[in-house]
């Protein structure tokens, strides 16, 4: 299998899906000819042409909006918004649309498009290119919210997105886009929406995180490891509709657990698993669960960003905490 950056398997997942259904088309500034901003989309402007990878104005209300409509009319589009810090623009779209057709018609007329955005910091962008506000998408009953952290599940789960019958947002971490390779299958592969994975096995206890919080939370298990504390991690990949039962079953036999996500703390994703947690798995529990996330404030410019950002100091120091309660 040929190793391949984030980028390389998303173009992988685009190319293979168009050439198979003639009925997905691209929408989104500059990703025509030029690729995108970030090149996932490069060379299929060559192949697909212009009526399959379309070129639009600067208007992120326009692209979704142009989206659903195609959707609905039997098309699977999938969008790319610059950065996540623009998709404010379209959230009427989404919200009043998008996630509400299937409700609205009785399920007569349905929405099958993906929004892909990049999302979250490390890279060293501008105020509106760095934020983690996932919490506001999987927050909208009707919209799927899913976030890869590999180059690998990139390309099954952006797969499964465009083949979903429902509205999918689709966070790609820009910090992830060109960190490392993975083997990817060149052969059709795919993830099911909504199930997480168990990417380490330990029963000291678990750590849950998602999208570029992956990587700092594995090696944040391996330094506990080598003192020789094992530490279950999950990869939560989905995080609406988002998969209960692994999480508690991990907890279950644990006993303790922490969750990190970059996004600010309060009202975040953490939150609404610790809360199920304790729904399920409290008498389980050996100490209370710590969360590590970024700050209830914008993401800093620059020199302040790695501040923000979890790193593996201070998921290690929360996992530490549950391992000695006071």
């Amino acid at each position: 299998m040929a190793k391949m950056t984030m980028v390389q398997a998303l173009t992988l997942a685009l190319r293979q899906e168009m050439e198979r259904d003639d009925s997905v088309v691209l929408l989104g500034q500059d990703i025509g000819p030029d690729g995108g901003v970030f090149r996932v989309t490069e060379g299929l402007f060559d192949i697909f042409g212009e009526e399959r990878v379309i070129d639009t104005p600067l208007a992120e209300s326009a692209i979704v909006g142009m989206a659903v409509g195609m959707g609905v009319y039997g098309l699977k589009p999938v969008c790319e918004i610059q950065f996540s810090g623009f998709a404010y623009e379209n959230f009427h779209q989404l919200e009043n649309h998008a996630a509400r057709m299937r409700w609205r018609t009785q399920g007569r007329l349905n929405v099958p498009m993906v929004m892909r955005a990049p999302y979250g910091g490390g890279v060293r962008a501008l105020e509106h290119h760095s934020e983690s506000r996932e919490a506001y998408w999987a927050h909208t009953p009707g919209l799927k919210m899913v976030i890869p952290s590999g180059p690998r599940n990139a390309r099954a789960l952006l797969v499964s997105a465009i083949r979903d019958p429902d509205p999918v947002i689709f966070y790609e971490s820009k910090a992830l886009y060109r960190a490392f390779r993975e083997e990817v299958p060149e052969e059709e592969e795919t993830m099911a929406i909504g199930a997480s994975q168990l990417v380490r096995e330990g029963g000291d206890l678990t750590m849950i995180a998602y999208g570029a919080m992956l990587q700092p939370t594995l090696e944040a298990a391996e330094e506990l490891g080598r003192e020789g504390i094992e530490a279950a991690v999950i990869d939560l990949l989905t995080i609406s509709p988002l998969d209960e039962a692994l999480m508690v079953e991990s907890v279950r036999r644990t006993g303790r657990c922490v969750v990190c996500h970059e996004a600010p703390r309060s009202f975040g994703a953490g939150a609404e698993i610790i809360t199920r947690l304790m729904e399920e798995a409290f008498y389980y529990l050996e100490a209370p669960i710590e969360r590590v996330t970024g700050y209830d404030i914008v993401i800093p410019y620059f020199s302040r960003e790695k501040a923000y950002i979890p790193n593996t100091k201070r998921i290690t120091s929360a996992a530490r905490s549950v391992l000695s309660p006071p």
